[in-house]
């Protein structure tokens, strides 16, 4: 899509998208669905060609009705807690192995853990650290590296909607690598303890953040000895 059109129709949007570029012009059956699909969330700023202003998605009529607070039934396992200041519960929505919990759910997952701002080139674990903690990334940039001496050898980079640490959290192990900050980020850490704690108080929100972990090791693993038993075979061709 491309930037707001000069013939555009009084029926047009256009989308500010997060990278600071407009989209559009679109219709309002496609704004719905960027809306639905959570692309455009309630302080996404919207052009309306109609009014020939700029305002919140929640500020648009025919949009408001997708941002009111659900209603429906609070228990234990599901009402929202009070996230960390600053830290919107929706941010967790670009993290994949909480695809599966509600927005109520999300914001008690939140409000249980530990919100880290972490500076450029910080380190935030140190290969051969033992510690019991993981950390979702739900902004930024990390690269997780080894080091040879001075000399750094990048493993791999991750960015907003991965993990890192996860293996950890269940056997409170020597760190394989260190992860360092490539840019500003903000982390939410994850401590044994803590996830005890939800298990015992709110199981609905601990079970389906515990399985989706479980599901991720265990196609790590699947993946490794996919890589080993291609090697064996290559080297017993090759004999």
């Amino acid at each position: 899509m491309t930037g707001m059109a000069s013939n555009a129709t009084v029926t047009d949007f256009t989308v500010w998208g997060a990278d600071q570029a407009a989209y559009g012009p679109v219709e309002l059956p496609t704004l719905v669905s960027l809306v639905k699909g959570e692309r455009v969330t309630a302080d996404t700023w919207i052009f309306d060609a109609k009014h020939s202003a700029w305002r919140k998605a929640s500020d648009i009529p025919e949009l408001q009705m997708f941002f009111r607070p659900k209603a429906g039934p609070v228990t234990a396992d599901t009402r929202m807690a009070e996230p960390e200041a600053g830290i919107d519960p929706r941010m967790l929505r670009r993290v994949k192995i909480l695809a599966d919990l509600t927005d109520e759910q999300l914001g008690r997952f939140a409000a249980s853990m530990e919100v880290e701002r972490v500076p450029p080139w910080r380190v935030v674990v140190k290969q051969g650290d033992c510690e019991d903690s993981m950390y979702l990334i739900l902004e930024g940039e990390f690269r997780v590296r080894v080091l040879a001496g001075e000399q750094e050898t990048i493993l791999a980079t991750l960015a907003a909607g991965e993990f890192f640490g996860d293996i950890s959290l269940f056997d409170h192990g020597p760190r394989s690598a260190d992860v360092v900050s490539n840019k500003d980020g903000v982390l939410l850490k994850i401590t044994s303890q803590a996830i005890r704690k939800l298990a015992a108080e709110a199981p609905a929100v601990a079970l389906p953040f515990l399985l989706a972990v479980g599901k991720t090791l265990a196609a790590r693993i699947r993946s490794g000895n996919k890589r080993y038993f291609d090697s064996v075979k290559f080297s017993r061709a090759a004999a």
